[in-house]
């Protein structure tokens, strides 16, 4: 959840360190803080509540003596208050000369604190932090041995943490542990970084390694070593970073959800990238690890929030082209209810940092019982590629904002190869028209360029209704999963009522919430959508209008059936009805962006949010 950076070189320490943190804020922006070396003045240490800008100015009003190795951290509060004393770093030892943070929970740091407590330690924060800090310093001032100590801790340490940790009586080291929870590694000449993600090192080098699960990291300026939590050497994979510093920023956009939104049509086009050929065949090499995809006979996607809604219109792609059941399942539901999964199952597991703990204990819950893994993850060296069978890339650029736009898009487009390459595998449909359906994803990319080219009048609406307080979203077969998610997109950034409902279940009860003037936005299906069912959402919109809403329709080009009903049409251009889901939400997107920017809020760090869960 946190952001943590590290570094040992011969530059400015506090300039990585902040530019850093500036990079990693989406992780967390409930306050911040740094601890540098200098060989002559030792261990200083600043940290504030508040967004990364405060420690910014107590530095200015407080300034340290710059030195050559330091950690930094930006903080989503778990255990304690987001107070100056919680805040990150947290001294350890009687003199204070050891610093520590932390990404994760410490899930055994009650009875841990207790031991520290009976032994007359002064705690002065809430958190599972400092008990980590706290134990380090002892095993050091007992052994004299800093890596010794460290690593005797971490294996005491239960749940998910990445720990950062140096001491001023070693100015040339930061000792850092991996369990659960993400930790990189970055090379540069006589200098290295370690980072929650390559973001935090991104502008400075491209070489990058992930740490392995209970591994522990020695970072000098000269050297890298890596053992694991029994001592044993680790040698690590290293990895080239595809994208630059400049992709991490705003690049002159109001809000980096702005730019994400902006960046949808390439982010698709990436995603399609070498895996679908001009004559609409799909080439996807990452299903090489995958020999028994053949014997499969069922398919469960997983994740959280978002991700969840790509893995919807998936499951209605695959089971409509490859034949085969799928289920979606929320990844924290997925482990603790039992579920039937076996060496017949595949399980498809979509996370954009690939570093949602949910997710991954999900998967892990599913490799015990012989699943294949298959993967669709937007971060390189990830923890859940690791731990896939195969993952699909999305190469969507890194997405900084904590509403997620881009990921979005670029996952369901990856949804959409999964399906077509599996219905390939099978020949559960000519290939002849699966290839025509490939041809018709290979327009995505323009049909999302011209969707964003036409939002101007969903912008006024997001102004016109940023006074509401309750908007409602329908939608019917891939449709409901898009209202779905635009109604959490209000809901992140607005902290308004929103609600997304299968247009069917209206008469069941949502039908209730209608008043005059309430806004619904419907998702219309495409007139050529199989089952009668845009002609039933037509229905929808008259029954919602004649009990006073206000009604937003989203509808394909083309489309005058649906004019004559609601009182506002923004139109999409027409792809076949499967591959028209992306389009659908663009809008939607736009709209809840500039509803909330109208009502002043942060739309890039919505509050009690941060952009990757890495706890449970």
């Amino acid at each position: 959840m946190c952001g943590i950076v590290g570094y040992v070189g011969p530059g400015s320490s506090l300039d990585v360190l902040i530019s850093g943190l500036r990079r990693l804020e989406y992780r967390g922006y409930d306050s911040a803080g740094v601890s540098v070396i200098d060989p002559e003045v030792g261990l200083q240490t600043r940290k504030r509540a508040g967004k990364l800008s405060v420690l910014v100015e107590e530095l200015e009003k407080n300034p340290i003596k710059d030195a050559h190795i330091g950690i930094g951290h930006t903080r989503w509060a778990t255990h304690g208050a987001p107070t100056d004393g919680n805040a990150h770093p947290h001294l350890g030892g009687s003199h204070q000369k050891l610093s520590l943070i932390h990404n994760g929970i410490i899930e055994n740091f009650s009875e841990l604190k207790s031991e520290l407590l009976s032994l007359g330690v002064k705690f002065s924060s809430e958190t599972d932090t400092e008990v980590a800090a706290h134990l380090i310093a002892r095993e050091y001032d007992a052994s004299g041995d800093l890596s010794s100590a460290f690593r005797s801790v971490v294996n005491r340490l239960h749940g998910a943490f990445t720990l950062l940790c140096i001491h001023e009586d070693h100015p040339g080291v930061i000792y850092a542990a991996r369990r659960n929870a993400p930790l990189v590694i970055g090379f540069g000449e006589h200098e290295n970084f370690l980072g929650s993600d390559v973001a935090a090192f991104v502008e400075h080098t491209k070489r990058a390694a992930s740490v392995g699960q209970d591994q522990i990291v020695e970072l000098r300026a000269d050297s890298v070593k890596v053992i694991d939590f029994a001592g044993n050497p680790v040698e690590v994979d290293e990895f080239t970073v595809s994208w630059d510093a400049s992709a991490a920023s705003k690049g002159g956009w109001s809000s980096f959800m702005a730019k994400e939104i902006a960046d949808q049509p390439q982010a698709v086009a990436d995603t399609l990238m070498g895996r679908l050929s001009s004559d609409g065949s799909v080439k996807l090499s990452e299903f090489a690890g995958l020999d028994t995809l053949k014997d499969v006979n069922r398919i469960i996607i997983t994740a959280c929030g978002t991700a969840a809604y790509a893995g919807e219109v998936a499951k209605y792609a695959i089971e409509k082209w490859a034949k085969l059941p799928t289920t979606v399942e929320l990844a924290h539901e997925l482990r603790y209810r039992d579920p039937v999964i076996d060496d017949k199952t595949l399980v498809v597991a979509i996370s954009q940092s690939g570093e949602t703990m949910d997710t991954l204990m999900a998967i892990r819950y599913a490799k015990e019982r012989g699943a294949k893994v298959l993967s669709i993850c937007n971060t390189q060296g990830a923890t859940l590629a690791r731990e896939s069978d195969a993952t699909i890339y999305t190469h969507a650029g890194p997405e900084v904002a904590v509403a997620s736009t881009k990921a979005f898009t670029a996952q369901i487009t990856a949804g959409y190869l999964v399906a077509l390459s599996l219905a390939a595998l099978r020949q559960s449909m000519p290939q002849p028209e699966l290839n025509e359906l490939g041809k018709e994803l290979l327009k995505l990319p323009r049909a999302v360029k011209e969707v964003l080219e036409s939002v101007d009048r969903m912008r006024e609406l997001g102004k016109e209704l940023a006074n509401a307080k309750s908007v409602l979203f329908l939608g019917r077969n891939t449709g409901f999963p898009i209202a779905m998610e635009g109604a959490l997109k209000l809901k992140e950034l607005a902290y308004i009522h929103a609600e997304g409902f299968a247009a069917g279940e209206l008469k069941h009860g949502p039908i209730a919430l209608i008043e005059e003037g309430q806004p619904v936005i419907v998702v219309v299906p495409s007139q050529s959508a199989p089952d009668a069912i845009h002609s039933k959402v037509i229905s929808n919109i008259q029954e919602i209008k004649a009990r006073g809403a206000r009604v937003i329709a989203i509808a394909e080009r083309g489309d005058d059936e649906v004019a004559k009903f609601a009182h506002e049409v923004f139109y999409v251009p027409a792809l076949q009805p499967m591959i028209s889901a992306p389009l659908s939400v663009i809008p939607l997107q736009v709209f809840a962006l500039e509803l909330s920017s109208a009502k002043g809020l942060d739309v890039d760090q919505p509050r009690n949010l941060a952009k990757s869960v890495t706890v449970e």
